[in-house]
């Protein structure tokens, strides 16, 4: 990329001033170099390829100032990284940390579906307090990261990060401006945690529902969310949908925050009552079997026979006569 595009990238990131800096995929080193301009404390550097570590190497031992780790970003803990003195409380303002990166796409979306979970429980680079993001995405992955209610581009993706995070949508830069040049746009993304996630529950259980809800984006959400459910059991999804007062026919796009706030609650209620419904999936065989298996459970419970007290036998029914008469005998000379 040109050197100016760089910058621009760079300064989408806000105030650097005095901030510890990862960057995840620097690639030769553009936005790294953009990065060392800045007034910054410390810059990290995460690189799978070999191929570009001599070229970031000599980057660090001209700026003093970089540290280069060899390895893959998606398994990378960030959780020991930074200094100590960078934690902040959740509730505080955010800390002098920033992660920047302009990514594969084929890495992109699943690290920041990692990241939200990371957020969620507070861990990695989340470990000291509500640390800024900005990244690139191809141009339609971050048009759903901002997209609205009843827009086309409504994913799961949309609901999951908007859940957890402000998002802004920076700037679309033409893919004619990378070397190698992708066929597609790419999106400068920025992300900042929230204090308090749009919805109060597990990051998984929210996370599970929004992918079932958008499993068929122009079909009614009662056909949808019905795969929360095993196949036997179609009144959970009648239950759900009462209980969240939403309409059957409602499409997925249409689904407001304060919806999918709703129906996440009501799941929650069901998988309280029905504890197997929260690990429940219908397109995994051990997770079909062990549903089987209780439900045979369930079943010999219910059509096993049961007695009148009449009916029952006692240890003294089992005694013959001969057990009987010696128990009166000893008895006797107790006595």
């Amino acid at each position: 990329m040109d050197m100016s595009l760089n910058r621009k990238i760079v300064q989408y990131a806000g105030k650097l001033d005095g901030c510890h800096v990862c960057e995840v995929g620097p690639g030769p080193g553009g936005i790294t170099r953009a990065i060392l301009e800045r007034d910054i404390a410390h810059l990290h550097v995460i690189e799978k390829d070999r191929r570009f570590l001599p070229g970031l190497e000599m980057l660090a031992n001209a700026s003093g100032c970089l540290t280069v780790h060899q390895g893959d970003v998606l398994r990378f803990d960030m959780g020991n990284l930074f200094p100590e003195e960078c934690v902040r409380p959740w509730s505080d303002n955010e800390p002098h940390l920033h992660i920047i990166g302009n990514l594969p796409f084929n890495v992109a979306t699943p690290l920041i579906f990692q990241y939200m979970e990371a957020i969620s429980n507070r861990t990695g680079a989340w470990r000291y307090g509500r640390t800024r993001m900005t990244l690139t995405f191809q141009k339609e992955v971050a048009e759903r990261m901002v997209a609205t209610t009843h827009s086309k581009q409504r994913s799961r993706l949309s609901l999951d990060i908007q859940n957890l995070c402000e998002v802004k949508l920076k700037k679309i830069i033409p893919g004619s401006a990378f070397v190698p040049s992708p066929e597609v746009d790419v999106g400068v993304v920025h992300l900042v945690p929230r204090k308090k996630p749009r919805i109060d529950l597990p990051y998984r259980l929210i996370k599970k529902v929004n992918r079932h809800l958008f499993h068929y984006r122009q079909k009614m959400c009662k056909n949808s969310l019905c795969t929360l459910f095993p196949a036997d059991q179609p009144e959970l999804v009648i239950e759900l949908l009462e209980d969240a007062n939403i309409n059957p026919a409602k499409k997925s796009v249409d689904f407001t925050m304060n919806q999918i706030d709703r129906l996440c609650h009501s799941y929650n209620k069901i998988c309280q009552r029905l504890p197997y419904i929260y690990d429940y999936e219908y397109r995994d065989p051990k997770s079909l079997k062990h549903y089987k298996e209780l439900s045979e459970l369930e079943k010999e419970l219910q059509y096993r026979p049961t007695f009148d007290d009449d009916d029952l036998i006692t240890d003294r029914d089992l005694l013959d006569d001969n057990d009987l008469e010696f128990d009166h005998v000893e008895e006797s000379e107790t006595i």
